[in-house]
Parts: C-alpha cells; structure tokens; sequence
C-alpha cells in the first residue's frame, strides 16, 4: 500500500510536519505503508495536478488544500489556506474526518501531534524536541535576531540544510526525523558536511543585505536580484535594525520572483497590519506576521513593483 505524501518544500516546519505524520501514520493507520514524499512550492499558476495524488492513500501537510477527489489526509494552519471560496467548501463540507485546519496554530507540526491525540489517541514522546523546534521556528518565537541569525542551535542549523538542500537529500532527512532523534539526526556527519558551505553563503547574504538594506517609516527594504543571493535568513533584517517593524525584500530564483514580508517579533512599535491579508490581494498568502507574493521569474519589475506598494502601505502607520 502507498502513502503519497506531499508536504511545504524547504521549510523546517513542512519537513517535521512530514516526519511526524509519517511516524504517525506508520503507527496509528498502516504499519506496513510504502511512504513516497514529493514537496510543494508557492508558485505563480496551478498549484496541483492530478498525477501528484498517485498513491493508494493521498496526504498534504503544511501547504494549501487541494479538492482532489483522490486526498485522503491534509493538515494546514496557514492563514491563505484555500485557493478560492469554492476550495474552501469543499474543505467544509468533507466528512472524512481526515481533513485539518486551523489557522490559530503557529506550526503545523504541532497541530498534527495535537489532532494525532486528540482525535487518535496517538502521542509519542519521542517526538517532542521536533514538535518543540518546528514550533519555535515557524511561529519566530526565539529568544532574539541574534539565536537565528548567529545559529548555534543544532535544530536551526538543520533548519539552514532543510532550506538549502536538494529535494532528494531533504526526503532523506524526513525519513531520519521519522525515526531518529532530532539531535542526532542535526550532528550527523552528512548534514554538517552540507552544513559548512551553508554557512559561508549565510554569511556572504548576510554581507549583501547589510550593504542593501535602508529603513525607512518603520520598514526595512532591499533587493537581492541583482546580488545573485537566491533566499536569505528571514531575521537578518532585524538583526541589523532592530528598530524595524517590518521588512519587504525581492529576491529572484529560476523558479520564481518573489516578494518576502515580514514583521519584527521585538519590534518597538506593535505590527498593526495583517501580512497575509496583504499578500493575498496580489495573489500570494502567508500569516498575520509573514507572507509572500511570487510571479514568474522573468517578472521582476512587477515585483519590485508589488514591494513599492506593500512597503508605501505598511509605512503609512509612520507618517509624520
């Protein structure tokens, strides 16, 4: 029997949400399934086809619903959950009590453990460093700009692999986190091999948005297109102005140009606008606190566009 499970590619929290239905899934459901993982990207156009639901049973964690006929589980806590009203629906009117949302919980991994037990009487200690983590660095509850950026911690060092590495070597891991500790799984010498040359690019990034970076009104902005830096730390803004209370950055990819917003967690001055609701009018989506805006990558000037926009409207609040 196969389980075709689909979870957020590159990102820490859709990596354990995959790990901890997986172990789930094996223990509670089907002990003997053949899991096939293949992650899911924000992208401009059509999110899913058909041919990704080509397991005997079908699951989406921490990513948008889909009303395939053929998904049999899902599991999302973002805010932008649906692609249109009639999605929405669709999710309402399912029976199949295999079906989950809820946009209050700050990580979809921990929404999956709590469903797991509340719904299953399914809890497994084991798991829990995974679910604190997963927590903490989806919902950006760290101690300061300075825990994430300088990344001492073995979890967020696996969270810089998870979101540099390639889709073959981050199934790998989700099948580690399935069944080995988190801390083990952050020291092994494979994921510190790729870890090393993550760092230096983390650094040179760093570098570049330091030499980018202008804040303004409360919002900080800059645009790596040009730099050739693909993605960056999503607290190095903060980290370099503390002051800030927001940040909207370009950054370009072959896949797509994307616009990133963010809010400060230790922000002086409180975060008055809902990112997601934002990001949604130009069709991307996100949370109340962070969100993102993607076109195709040879849309560059409508997304730097789209960034002059969303910072003129963030910056309002500071007027003079």
């Amino acid at each position: 029997m196969k389980l075709r499970l689909l979870y957020h590619g590159h990102c820490f929290d859709g990596v354990a949400s995959a790990a901890v239905f997986t172990r789930f899934y094996r223990t509670q459901i089907n002990q003997r399934a053949d899991v096939a993982y293949a992650p899911l990207l924000h992208r401009p156009g059509s999110l899913f086809d058909e041919e990704m639901f080509d397991g005997d049973e079908n699951a989406i964690v921490d990513f948008k619903y889909s009303p395939s006929d053929q998904l049999t589980w899902w599991f999302d806590h973002h805010q932008s959950a649906f692609l249109s009203p009639e999605d929405e629906a669709h999710f309402r009117a399912d029976r199949s009590g295999q079906k989950f949302w809820d946009a209050d919980s700050k990580s979809c991994t921990e929404f999956i453990a709590r469903i797991a037990l509340e719904k299953f009487g399914y809890e497994d200690e084991g798991l829990a460093p995974l679910i604190h983590w997963a927590h903490v660095i989806d919902g950006a509850f760290y101690d300061s700009p300075a825990q994430v950026v300088e990344l001492a911690a073995p979890a967020l060092q696996l969270m810089q692999v998870i979101e540099n590495v390639d889709d073959e070597f981050i199934e790998k891991l989700i099948r580690q986190l399935a069944e080995r500790p988190l801390a083990e799984v952050a020291a092994s010498a494979e994921v510190q091999e790729r870890l090393q040359p993550i760092l230096t690019r983390h650094r040179e990034t760093l570098e570049a948005v330091r030499r980018k970076i202008t804040c303004e009104r409360g919002v900080v902005t800059f645009d790596l297109v040009d730099e050739g830096h693909e993605a960056f730390n999503k607290f190095i803004p903060y980290y370099l102005h503390p002051e800030t209370t927001y940040s909207v950055a370009v950054t370009r990819t072959p896949q797509r140009a994307k616009i990133s917003v963010g809010s400060n967690p230790w922000s002086p001055r409180p975060r008055t606008h809902n990112i997601a609701t934002i990001c949604e009018r130009y069709g991307g989506g996100g949370h109340a606190v962070v969100g993102a805006v993607s076109y195709s990558p040879d849309e560059v000037e409508r997304a730097r566009q789209t960034a002059r926009e969303i910072i003129a409207e963030l910056s309002g609040d500071f007027r003079e």
